[in-house]
């Protein structure tokens, strides 16, 4: 197999032979909806929501066994037929001979072009595929025919889509039923369907909205005819790999104004045949159209009907994408470079399509979950700050009274929907996300007032933090919380925070760790909603509650407030007794009296809360949590290994350790104990080594989450009946292996953290191995396939962890602050390493000027530069307003000198 190379500076890059790597795909979509992927045969699917799909929905295996592609053909009397495409029977009967043809995949930022070559048919194509940045609701292919023989050659083109347009529910559901729907017309330029109802699961309704596949010559001209009816297109025994119209080059084409009702469609839009000299070629312009009505769809398409328009569409598009991509790295391995320029781009991506719509996330419906909202902002508070304090401000919204939150997100900012299914399900991990995120945000901005910004809670059935219903509650009261007296209740964004923390910490299991309820980060476990416990996330909290502590201190200093209106059925968390906090039962009891009086309304009243009395009581929690795992939780191999365990099951055991004749260790509990403290300097060296031993995996990119349990666990989670290697149980989950490097590298262990996050690295650049595009996938396997790419939330914690902790570049109350943890590898042949981004609305270019050469354990910042200027840095940062009085509209260079 071959590697994929980088281009340019923009992260381009292309690959040969890329059809010899199953499963391999490739996002173009744009901010208006359109969400499509590509093969390098043109599989794939395009797609507006789960119920508009234009393209037959696939998932991972349809993009093999699936005959339902983007096809474009042209026919030679005396040689027959050839698939620009690659997707004929002939064609991909030869894939693994030696005449092969010749194949390339060349892409950048949402766009993508294949070129193919075959010496038989003496023609090359190239495809360029993207969709337009503007509002425009449609996906474009330029489709260029070259003649690479030495003779004329008189050519029948045929572009062909198979056209879907429908629910992806109807896969399973009156597949055939809903093509009876179908009113199928062809237009001027191709081919539409209007259907006339939908099926799925919202009932039976009018249909909305129209589907098109539309074409034009270079110079605009209309194709010659169509052959919409999928039956008569194949033929009878014919197939799309292989069909009649095209194989017996037919010429019962139907004109514009031909109208078939109740059948399965096809794009097929035969063109006027051209002749080309040796050397020549010829483009055409395919689109796949969404519209409101005929004229919508028409319209539309005219706007990139030519080859000029589509080019024009094109570098708009490159254009675009690479400007929203304001993150650059430079670094002594460019190939390193460019490959954080996707994993930096993967959150927009996500942002796009949620958490479904690409082959592998072939479950969901678009949306995105609590804890995505959180974590993508991570990313975007990075790259593109405008508009997150709002929307951070907005997602407090959907936080109940109970600390706990709503789990259905509607697609508009801040919308959150309740349950009608009446399904309750509490991740406990839920509560800690947003303070994270909420405490990047203060560092980046210095906006510590955003702490007092009050704004509503989130209201539906499930109460006390799933255990009991509010019955005095209907849909007609809407979703937000009310006091006793019918009004909105509203509380600050520290009050919500508040209450994740407080109302977590007083929810214990038997051991007096917080309950893992329904599951934590780890989805998969989620078989010991009775009596498991999650020591992991517990140490989550606990870092969280001290770092709470010292951002409210930090409040009172910069601002000189000393205290803050809380709910008054708050106090009873925050003035108990501390030694209520290892009595269990009363936790327990605490949590659940607070849970009640909260049930359906609260007071209203609220109480003022001394600043430095609630700093000091969230600090004697969060010691008190750090004391008590590492008391309890530190297990060993029963030789010289050791390190904390994570959780306990349903039946109330401990799961890590040595049991059952076998070495049990799972990467979250070390995470989290390393990242927030818990974890003695002495215990975070002990569990790298630990780490090492039972977990690193430098064939399949570094740190697996969990050893081979050798047991279908079902009183822990439905990932230890995965087979070990793949998904939760076993893989290099690249989410938590990057939260592994940010620990270590928090903690100052960066040889360590540089090693999470080289080796991940270095496996998913080595395509042979990875069989991935540039980035960071969900997971790699046991076999080191990459599995679920784009759209993860590791690309948000590998731009964090690169940024922040490795480039040492962070805020610190608005204040610009560099504390560089590069190895000395990372330098480039002049000891310089250098990152772009945006701060403070500036354009910043952060240079380190590693000056003899040194390892990170060698140097310090000695000197800063501001455009030349020597800036004199207090505790080496650069005071916010200095960065605010930079000039507009150019990239300011800040040259920090190590030595």
């Amino acid at each position: 197999m071959d590697k994929y190379k980088f281009i340019d500076k923009k992260g381009s890059f292309s690959l040969d032979n890329p059809e010899l790597i199953s499963y391999l795909y490739f996002p173009v979509a744009n901010e208006a909806g359109v969400m499509s992927s590509v093969t390098p045969s043109l599989n794939g699917d395009s797609k507006m929501g789960q119920n508009t799909f234009i393209l037959e929905p696939v998932s991972s295996e349809n993009l093999h066994n699936n005959k339902s592609s983007r096809n474009f053909w042209v026919y030679e009397e005396g040689k027959g037929a050839w698939s620009a495409t690659g997707v004929s029977a002939a064609q991909m009967s030869k894939i693994f001979s030696a005449d092969k043809e010749e194949t390339r995949v060349t892409a950048g930022l949402l766009w993508h072009k294949t070129e193919r070559a075959s010496k038989e048919a003496g023609l090359s194509s190239e495809i360029v595929s993207y969709v337009p940045v503007t509002e425009d609701k449609l996906e474009l292919m330029k489709v260029t025919i070259k003649n690479i023989s030495g003779e004329t050659k008189v050519l029948t083109p045929t572009a062909a889509v198979p056209m879907y347009a429908r629910s992806a529910d109807n896969i399973r559901d009156h597949r055939h039923v809903t093509s009876l729907l179908h009113r199928t017309k062809t237009e001027k330029y191709g081919v539409v369907i209007n259907p006339t109802l939908t099926f799925d699961e919202r009932g039976h309704r009018l249909n909305e909205v129209l589907y098109g596949v539309l074409g034009a010559e270079a110079d605009g001209s209309a194709p010659a005819g169509f052959f919409p009816v999928v039956e008569d297109y194949i033929g009878e025994g014919g197939s799309f790999e292989m069909p009649e119209a095209v194989i017996k080059n037919r010429r019962d084409a139907v004109k514009e104004g031909y109208r078939e009702d109740g059948f399965e469609t096809v794009g097929a839009l035969r063109f006027e045949d051209v002749t080309l000299a040796p050397g020549e070629s010829a483009s055409y312009i395919v689109a796949l159209v969404y519209g409101g009505s005929e004229a919508d769809i028409e319209d539309t398409f005219a706007k990139y009907a030519s080859e000029k328009a589509f080019d024009a569409g094109l570098e708009a598009n490159k254009a675009y994408w690479d400007e929203k991509m304001n993150v650059a790295y430079e670094t002594g391995d460019g190939n390193f470079d460019m490959w954080m320029r996707w994993v930096s781009f993967q959150p927009m991506l996500r942002r796009i399509y949620g958490c479904s719509f690409l082959p592998h996330h072939d479950y969901g419906k678009g949306g995105r979950g609590w804890r995505d909202l959180w974590q993508d902002c991570l990313a975007l508070l990075i790259m593109n700050p405008e508009g997150v304090r709002g929307m951070l401000f907005d997602n407090f919204g959907g936080v109940r009274i109970d600390g706990s939150n709503a789990t259905i997100i509607g697609t508009k900012q801040g919308e959150f929907i309740a349950d009608r299914n009446n399904i309750t399900r509490v991740w406990m991990d839920h509560g800690a996300w947003p303070y994270l995120t909420t405490e990047l945000y203060i560092n980046q901005s210095g906006d510590l007032e955003f702490l007092l910004e009050e704004t509503t809670y989130f209201k539906d059935l499930q109460a006390a933090r799933g255990e009991k219903k509010d019955w005095e509650w209907n849909a007609e009261q809407g979703s937000l919380l009310k006091t006793t007296s019918g009004e909105i209740y509203k509380g600050s964004v520290l009050e919500h925070l508040l209450l994740q923390h407080l109302t977590a910490f007083y929810d214990v299991g038997e051991h007096n760790h917080i309950r893992l309820r329904g599951a934590d980060w780890n989805d998969a476990l989620d078989m010991a909603k009775d009596r498991g416990e999650s020591v992991a996330f517990t140490a989550l909290y606990a870092g969280n509650l001290e770092s709470m502590a010292e951002l409210i201190l930090k409040l009172k200093s910069k601002t000189g407030v000393s205290s803050v209106k809380l709910a008054k059925e708050m106090l009873m968390l925050i003035s108990e007794d501390a030694s209520i906090y290892d009595d269990i039962a009363a936790k327990q009891k605490l949590v659940n009296d607070y849970s009640d009086i909260c049930l359906h309304t609260v007071s209203g009243e609220k109480a003022e809360v001394d600043i430095e009395a609630l700093a000091a009581n969230l600090k004697a929690k969060a010691e008190w949590i750090k004391k008590h795992i590492r008391d309890t939780e530190w297990v060993s191999d029963g030789k010289d290994n050791s390190w904390f365990n994570g959780y306990y099951d349903n039946s109330g055991r401990q799961v890590e350790g040595y049991v059952n004749d076998g070495v049990r260790m799972m990467l979250t509990g070390q995470v989290f104990t390393v990242m927030t403290g818990v974890a003695l300097d002495e215990q975070v060296a002990s569990i790298a080594k630990a780490s090492d031993k039972y977990l690193y995996d430098a064939g399949i990119g570094g740190y697996r989450l969990n050893t081979d349990f050798h047991e279908v666990k079902t009183d822990l989670g439905r990932m230890f009946g995965f087979a070990y290697g793949t998904k939760e149980n076993g893989a290099v989950f690249c989410h938590m292996a990057t939260m592994y490097a940010n620990a270590l590298y928090k903690r100052g262990f960066v040889k360590e953290g540089f090693k999470a996050i080289n080796t991940l690295y270095k496996h998913c650049d080595n395509t042979p191995v990875s069989r991935i595009y540039p980035g960071v996938p969900e997971y790699v396997n046991g076999r080191g396939r990459g599995l679920y790419h784009y759209l993860t939330g590791a690309a948000s914690w590998m731009l964090l962890t690169v940024i922040t902790e490795m480039f040492g570049v962070k805020g610190d109350i608005g204040d610009l602050k560099f504390e560089p943890k590069l190895v000395r590898e990372q330098f480039d042949s002049d000891n310089k390493a250098a990152l772009s981004l945006v701060y403070a609305g500036k354009a910043l270019k952060i240079v380190y000027y590693n000056k003899s050469g040194k390892e990170f354990t060698d140097y310090r910042v000695v000197s800063v530069k501001i455009d030349g200027s020597a800036y004199d840095t207090v505790e080496n940062k650069i005071s916010r307003a200095v960065i605010e009085a930079l000039s507009e509209n150019n990239e300011h260079i800040i040259e920090v000198v190590l030595d």
